[in-house]
């Protein structure tokens, strides 16, 4: 299979009326992890939830493809099924739904089909393997989506969902927002676990801590709705030194 390319070109998108990605373009491909940093109101989350579809948020102008396809045409559905991700901040808890059920139905709607539908027990074989590499109880499986999760497990079931959908672009949203040092750990572990040319990933946080396991490839700051800087590795480790009014004074200087 081809390495995924996610090409965003000159993206314009604003929020009742108000402009808040203003010309943004930015490329990921399959294995290679970008890091988007920046402070509280760059619009970070506006780029994931644009990505994925959210009504909320209107594309005035620019393009975005998946492998040459034009995603902003396609439902948010498609999207998932075309292999988009997005590993949210803040996941909502579904009471009712088991985390079992929830990630069977959503590996048959993406990976599966009519008649396509992968056995239980292959299934429950599959999500044994994947809780355990990721350090998380059998029991899991069994309660309620998100219910009464602590912020790790809420994190750590979305890298279960990545490890069981096995996405082409992966987006995640400030996965780090209020880990302890070992949840982040495990959460950056079990990203590296599923690095390859088949997959592109996209992190968005405001800190360096998550990047010094992720190593990411790519380091780009926004500020106000723009990609203003991009760079390796060390950038993240300037910025954590410097903070964001430096470079905000080296931009308008």
């Amino acid at each position: 299979m081809a390495k995924p390319t996610l090409e965003i070109r000159d993206l314009r998108v604003s929020i009742e009326g108000k402009e808040i990605l203003k010309g943004l373009s930015l490329t990921v491909q399959g294995g290679e992890v970008h890091a988007i940093m920046g402070p509280n109101g760059s619009g970070k989350s506006t780029l994931a939830y644009t990505l994925m579809g959210h009504p909320r948020y209107v594309v005035e102008d620019g393009e975005v493809l998946m492998d040459g396809e034009d995603v902003l045409e396609m439902e948010p559905d498609e999207r998932a099924r075309r292999g988009l991700f997005l590993a949210f901040q803040y996941p909502v808890e579904i009471p009712g739904v088991t985390v079992a059920n929830f990630l069977r139905t959503a590996y048959n709607a993406i990976h599966g089909g009519e008649g396509r539908e992968i056995p239980v027990l292959e299934f429950h074989k599959k999500l044994r393997e994947e809780m355990a590499a990721l350090q998380i109880d059998d029991e899991f499986a069994g309660r309620y989506l998100n219910e009464g999760f602590s912020g790790g497990e809420k994190k750590r079931h979305e890298i279960l969902q990545m490890a069981m959908l096995r996405p082409r672009i992966a987006i995640m949203d400030e996965t780090d927002s209020g880990l302890d040092i070992d949840a982040l750990k495990i959460v950056a572990e079990g990203v590296n676990r599923l690095r390859s040319d088949e997959l592109g990933v996209l992190v968005i946080t405001h800190y360096q801590r998550i990047l010094r396991y992720l190593k990411p490839d790519h380091v780009h700051i926004m500020m106000d709705g723009q990609i203003v800087r991009s760079g390796g590795w060390e950038l993240a480790e300037e910025l954590e030194e410097k903070g964001y009014d430096w470079l905000k004074s080296e931009i308008s200087a």
